[in-house]
């Protein structure tokens, strides 16, 4: 990390750092008082939005239900899959809490920081201790695929969106497939309500 002078923050982001096991004790030896901010979405969701980007990459990938399953037969789903391992959060996050505090984890929820990003901003603000300077006045909907933009500062240039590789149209998945999968993360999904104190309400 780059040295931080007085009245600085210095953020670094990085998706697979708290699915990665050695990451948490390396960050600990670097820093011991950091503060960690971590964007989860509905696990379900994150898996189909996780098969849709590696479909266009690979057209060949084969169906999102025979990946999600050992076979169709049984249902069994398949953990070892990575989109499906990434989302049992309360796995990854006990790792996380052998090194720090829950105080010093914030938690983004992903669904309500494309409905309400004002809000989510004003909470990691508040928990970088920071003034709340980005507003709701710094977002507007202009994006078709429904995700808000950044509004820049006046005369910065042109608003900040996300590219065309983000909010992909998702697969049409079957609902029993979706149901299946949705049991499987609910005993998961209650206990990391519980291990951070927030019900995220994932159905």
């Amino acid at each position: 990390m780059p040295s931080t002078l007085e009245g600085q923050i210095t953020i670094e982001k990085t998706p697979c750092y708290f699915v990665t096991k050695e990451v948490p004790q390396r960050i600990y030896n670097m820093s011991k008082d950091i503060k960690l901010i971590i964007v989860v979405r509905d696990p379900v969701t994150r898996a189909i939005s996780d098969y849709t980007q590696a479909a266009t990459k690979r057209p060949a990938l084969k169906p999102f239900e025979k990946m999600a399953f050992i076979d169709n037969t049984s249902r069994i789903v398949d953990t070892k899959w990575a989109a499906v391992k990434i989302g049992v959060y309360a796995k990854h996050l006990e790792k996380w809490l052998k090194y720090f505090p829950i105080r010093q984890i914030h938690f983004v929820n992903g669904e309500t920081l494309i409905s309400n990003p004002a809000g989510e901003m004003a909470k990691v603000q508040d928990f970088l201790g920071l003034k709340r300077i980005v507003t709701d006045k710094h977002f507007y909907l202009k994006d078709s695929r429904g995700f808000p933009c950044l509004k820049k500062r006046p005369g910065s240039g042109r608003p900040h969106c996300l590219r065309n590789n983000k909010g992909r149209t998702h697969p049409h998945v079957d609902q029993t497939v979706l149901n299946r999968l949705r049991d499987f993360f609910k005993p998961f999904n209650l206990k990391f309500y519980q291990m951070t104190g927030i019900n995220f309400g994932w159905s």
